[in-house]
Parts: structure tokens; C-alpha cells; sequence
């Protein structure tokens, strides 16, 4: 029998035998101790092969009838089924879901589009002087592919066919190839768009566009500490990791510009306008010069729009809001005389005595005041006054408003920008004096392979992460970018179309009863009480934050060992996060960890599944075992990910902070 089963055996073993010793006899169980009865059971079930979906919802049902009929046995079967389909509708109501198919089918559209072999190729000749550059092209193409498709075995299958042959040729180490595909293969289940996050989104309430900010950059930071591993192990072990020959590096240059670096200069730029001078012109088209010219002129094109774009923004003139003359409702225009008219008018004060009742006068006769004069009381006067200065007040604003408002100037630059603008322009100029026809070739290599997925991906990313779109919007565009890459690259046919939407429809079905299962297996443990007894067991520890997330994070790498990141998440995850208040953790925050951790599932022994994808379309001398010892390093590296995460966490929050305060 293989060490992989036996390795799986004890593990139920182990778990069983935990569970008899540590529940107590069946008499005196409760109905928390059958919740944790039926978690270990399903951890059982699943690693004898049963699907997860159905054990999850088999087993809720089961024991969420034993929980309703301790109270109303009369009910418990209505009870548990009213419980299913109102937990299924709860589920399938879920907007973000959506995205989920719309992603895979993206996914699918990019694998069958056939860009991963150029995409690895351009990769491979542009990353030519550096140290490992075999491995470490292929760990940049993994992380591009798998961001682009989030399908794990696809990618690890893809490059298993397509690099590992490319890289036991060039007399790379079994153990170092198979890590770097391994681990590059994994990381599309962490940089987003991740399907990952969508489901821990979904399970534990946390936004999945802040959880898609909030993985960017540990995904780059998990990347690049890939490929710097695989650098200094190239430069400190030479004979793992040999540098490319003279020959491998060898790109053919169209008759053309062969031409042109021959006769005129090898530097691209350079060649190509004197080219377009007098005689020199003779045998080479026009035309041709200028599109081959304006390619290489793409850079600095590029740079020339996106600061002038910059430069607009910073010096645009500042809006002043014209505030004088703003008068709110019911009120007067201050002044002194006003002031003193309105508190003469609406002050309370003691009638002045009168000196004799007399008859009021009659109509036909004006009123006389005792000195014999005609006149007006003082505050009425004071009043009269203070209205006329109040429409003289309002005629103004009027006229105000109806003129033409000021033409404010631009601002000044500020100089930190043309401090920028210098280093990019340093910056150009040494690339364009090394800008030579053969990495002109390469350039248009990347531009046929690259910077079409790196732009449809920063498409779909900065479109949920600005707000531009919701991730079920943004999935669309996706889908959309998929489409017109596989009809770009002559792959859209009736077959391509087919296959990628039976394989979107078995996968998101897969994950929808996945989470119809997971709802009803956490609604029957929370019926039994599990998990309010885990609550008192943790508690009762009198843990610090501290030492809480050390033992989650152990107990989650422990689980990536016999289980795959699917059932982690909506298995355990329901468990863990109602215990984040308690301590003080944000969800977002633990979700980056847990993310970063889910890693290990893929690439830790024995149930590592990115090893058996590779191990499938290996060659026969490439043993599990060397696969495996090829994985421990990587895993390392995200172990050491994670305490970077964990002691600097602006890392993953300080995107999500800075766009949505």
C-alpha cells in the first residue's frame, strides 16, 4: 500500500480515536458534543473520498433532525426541511455569487486561447540575464496565467507540459523546477480576482472589494519573494540553476531590421530613423520602417500620456466656491443697524405708558403725536430702514450670480513631480540606449503575449477597486475580455465556446451546492450548540489576540495537510469568525492571513494537490517524492509571508483604507 494512504488512514484514525476520547459516554453527551461529533465525521467522510458538497448537506440534515426532534419530535421532519430550502434560497439569492461562473468562464476562455506558451516564451527571453531565469520566468507566467484564470490544476498542468521539459533540459534541479511551478501555479487562488476570496466573502460577511484591495499586494509581495528565492539560490548554487547559453538566448530579427542593424546601427531607435534618410532608404519600405519604428517609440508614447495626464491633474485650477452674499432661510444681513432694528422689532419689551386713555381716532383723521408733528414710531422707522438695506442686499447677490465667474489660473506644479518627471526621463534614456533590435523583438513578443492579459486584468481589477463596478460587473467585463482575446488569437470556435461553458456550468454548480451544503451543515451545528461550546472552550483559554491568531493560523495550516482550501473555508471558517469581536480582529485582516495560509493547501504533503497535477504530466524519472521536497521551501517562503503580513499589516490594509475611509 502507498505512503500517501497509510499517511491518510492514521490521519481518520487519529481524528476518530481523538473524538471517543475526548467526548464523553454517549449517556451523558449533549447536544453540543454531537456538533462536534458530526465535525469530526465530516472530516472523515470527506478524506474517504465523499463528495464535499453532499457529505456537508447529508450530515446537516441528519443532525439537524436529531436537534429538532430533543425539542418537538413531532416536527423535526418539517422543521429540517423547511431548514434546507430556506437555507438553499438564502444561498442562491446571494448577489456576489454571480461573479463566480462569470470568473471561471473568463478562466477557461484565457486557457484555451492558447497564450501561455508565447506568454512563457517572451517571458523566459526577456528575464534572460538573470539568475534563474528559466525558473523565474516561469513563476512570473504562473502568477500572470493563474491571475488571469484562478484555475490551479490548469495552470500547474500547463506549465508541467510547457516549462518543466524546457527547464530538466537547460540541467535544472528536479526539486527547484518542480517548486517554482508548483508554487507559481498556486498564487491564482490569492492575487485577485480570486475565487477564493469571493467564497470567504461570502462566508464570513466581509466585502469581497475590499478583500480584492486588501490581497493585491500581499500577492505581489508572495510572488516576488518567489522569484527572489529562486535568484539567490542561482547565484549560491550555480549547478541547480545554470545560466541560458548564447544559444538559447538566440532571437531571429525579421530580414528587415537585420538589415538595418547591419548597415546602420544594432540600437533600434537609432537604426530605424536613419533609415528614413536619403539613400539609405533604397531597398527597405518605408512604411515598414514607420510601423516597426512606432512600436519601439510605444514606451515613451506611453510615458508622454501618462504624465501629461498627471501633470493635468495636479495643475488644475482650484474651484472656488463663492460664499459671500449666502443667506439662509429667514435670516437678515448682518449689520449693526439691522441687528438693533430686529431686536428693537422682536425683543420683548413693557408697552410705553400712555399718558391719557383717549378715543382712537376716526377714520377719516390722521393720528398726531402730542407735540402736534406727524411721525412714525423709532423702531418702525429702524425697521422700514433695515428692510431696504436687505433687498439692496439680495439685488447685489443677484447681480453677483448672473456674472460671468472668474477665470481662475492653473496651478504651479509641485516639485516632487518634476523631480519624477527627471528619473523617468533618465530612466527612458538608458533604456533606449540599450534598446537594441533584438530586445525590440522581444518587445513585441510581450506585446502579443503580455500586456493583453495584464491589461484585461488591471481592467477588471481597477474597475471593483475604485468602484467603477461591482465584482459581478467587473466579471462581465472579464468574461468579455476573454472572449475577444480567444477570437484575437484565432481560438473562437464552436468547440472552444462548448467546452468552456460545460466546464463553467460543472464548476460553478460544484460551488453553489458547495455552499448550500456548507449553510445547512453550519445551521444544524449552531442548532446543537457546537458552536457556542467552542466559544466557552476559547474563552475559558484566556487567550490574548496574539496568541488566538497564532492558534488559528496553526490550526488552518494543520487542515491544509488532508484538506483542500474549499472545505477549510466553509467548514471552519463559520467557526472562527464569530470569535474575531471577542479579540478585537478585523475579519478583513484575518482574511488576508487565512488567505495567505489557504496557500498551503495546494502545496503541502501528503494531499498537495498542485504536486499530483504536475506529477500527472511529468516525465517518468520525476518521483512524488523529489516534487514534494521541491514544495518545502516555497511553503517556508509563505510561512515567512505570513509574519511579514502579520507584523506590518499596511501590507494588506493600507489599500483598502486609503480608497474606502
Amino acid at each position: 500500500m502507498k505512503k500517501e494512504i497509510w499517511f491518510g488512514l492514521s490521519i481518520m484514525a487519529m481524528v476518530v480515536l481523538a473524538a471517543f476520547v475526548l467526548l464523553p459516554p454517549i449517556g451523558e453527551m449533549t447536544n453540543g458534543h454531537l456538533g462536534l461529533l458530526m465535525l469530526a465525521l465530516v472530516v472523515v467522510a470527506i478524506m474517504l473520498g465523499f463528495p464535499t458538497a453532499f457529505t456537508l448537506m447529508g450530515m446537516g440534515m441528519i443532525f439537524a433532525w436529531i436537534a429538532y426532534r430533543s425539542q418537538n419530535p413531532s416536527l423535526a421532519v418539517d422543521q429540517t426541511l423547511d431548514l434546507m430550502v430556506q437555507r438553499t434560497y438564502s444561498v442562491m439569492s446571494n448577489d456576489v455569487l454571480i461573479s463566480i461562473p462569470l470568473f471561471v468562464f473568463m478562466g477557461y476562455l484565457i486557457e484555451r486561447a492558447n497564450l501561455i506558451e508565447k506568454l512563457f516564451k517572451s517571458m523566459h527571453l526577456a528575464t534572460a540575464r538573470v539568475p534563474g531565469s528559466l525558473a523565474v520566468a516561469t513563476i512570473i507566467t504562473c502568477a500572470i496565467f493563474a491571475t488571469a484564470t484562478g484555475i490551479v490544476g490548469a495552470v500547474v498542468t500547463l506549465m508541467g507540459l510547457l516549462a518543466l521539459p524546457a527547464m530538466l533540459r537547460a540541467g535544472y534541479s528536479v526539486q527547484l523546477s518542480a517548486g517554482a511551478i508548483t508554487a507559481g501555479g498556486c498564487l491564482g487562488i490569492l492575487i485577485p480576482p480570486s475565487v477564493m476570496l469571493i467564497v470567504y466573502g461570502a462566508t464570513a460577511g466581509v466585502s469581497v472589494v475590499k478583500l480584492y484591495a486588501g490581497a493585491f499586494f500581499p500577492g505581489v509581495m508572495l510572488a516576488s519573494l518567489y522569484v527572489l528565492y529562486v535568484i539567490v539560490i542561482a547565484k549560491w548554487k550555480p549547478h541547480l540553476a545554470p545560466p541560458m547559453s548564447a544559444e538559447d538566448r538566440f532571437v531571429p530579427l525579421p530580414p528587415m531590421n537585420q538589415q538595418i542593424a547591419e548597415s546602420i546601427s544594432d540600437k533600434a531607435v537609432v537604426g530605424l530613423v536613419s533609415a528614413l534618410k536619403g539613400k539609405r532608404n533604397a531597398n527597405v519600405s518605408t512604411q515598414e520602417i514607420l510601423k516597426q519604428l512606432g512600436i519601439a517609440l510605444l514606451p515613451l508614447i506611453t510615458v508622454v500620456l501618462l504624465s501629461g495626464l498627471v501633470y493635468f491633474k495636479l495643475t488644475a485650477p482650484l474651484v472656488i466656491e463663492a460664499n459671500e452674499g449666502v443667506v439662509a432661510m429667514g435670516g437678515a444681513i448682518e449689520s449693526s443697524d439691522s441687528t438693533e432694528a430686529e431686536s428693537n422689532i422682536t425683543g420683548l419689551q413693557e408697552p410705553e405708558a400712555m399718558g391719557d386713555l383717549k378715543a382712537p381716532p376716526l377714520a377719516n383723521e390722521a393720528p398726531q403725536a402730542l407735540g402736534g408733528a406727524i411721525s412714525e414710531p423709532p423702531a418702525a422707522v429702524a425697521a422700514k430702514e433695515a428692510s431696504t438695506d436687505a433687498s439692496n442686499a439680495v439685488v447685489d447677490v443677484a447681480k453677483s450670480a448672473s456674472a460671468e465667474p472668474e477665470i481662475q489660473e492653473r496651478q504651479d506644479a509641485p516639485q516632487g513631480f518634476w523631480i519624477a518627471m527627471a528619473i523617468v526621463g533618465v530612466a527612458l534614456f538608458i533604456f533606449y540606449a540599450y534598446f537594441s533590435f533584438v530586445r525590440l523583438e522581444i518587445f513585441k513578443m510581450l506585446l502579443g503575449s503580455f500586456f493583453p492579459l495584464a491589461i484585461m486584468i488591471l481592467a477588471v481589477l481597477g474597475t471593483i477597486v475604485f468602484g467603477l463596478a461591482t465584482p459581478t460587473e467587473a466579471a462581465a467585463i472579464g468574461s468579455l475580455g476573454g472572449l475577444l482575446l480567444a477570437a484575437a488569437y484565432r481560438r473562437l470556435n464552436f468547440t472552444v465556446m462548448k467546452e468552456s461553458v460545460y466546464l463553467t456550468a460543472k464548476t460553478s454548480a460544484m460551488v453553489c451546492w458547495l455552499f448550500v451544503g456548507s449553510s445547512i451543515f453550519s445551521a444544524a451545528f449552531a442548532l446543537l450548540g457546537g458552536q457556542e461550546l467552542i466559544n466557552t472552550w476559547v474563552l475559558s483559554m484566556d487567550l490574548t489576540p496574539v496568541e488566538f491568531m497564532i492558534l488559528a493560523q496553526v490550526v488552518i495550516f494543520l487542515l491544509g495537510w488532508p484538506l483542500e482550501w474549499t472545505e477549510i473555508i466553509v467548514i471552519f471558517m463559520p467557526i472562527f469568525v464569530p470569535l474575531l469581536p471577542h479579540f478585537g480582529i478585523d475579519p478583513l485582516f484575518f482574511g488576508l492571513l487565512v488567505a495567505l495560509n489557504l496557500q498551503t493547501a495546494f502545496l503541502s504533503p501528503p494531499v498537495a494537490m498542485a504536486a499530483f497535477y504536475l506529477k500527472g504530466v511529468s516525465p517518468p524519472h520525476v518521483t512524488l517524492n523529489q516534487i514534494f521536497a521541491g514544495m518545502l521551501p516555497f511553503m517556508a517562503i509563505q510561512v515567512f509571508a505570513i509574519i511579514l503580513l502579520y507584523n506590518f499589516p499596511a501590507i494588506g490594509l493600507w489599500l483598502p483604507e486609503l480608497l474606502y475611509k
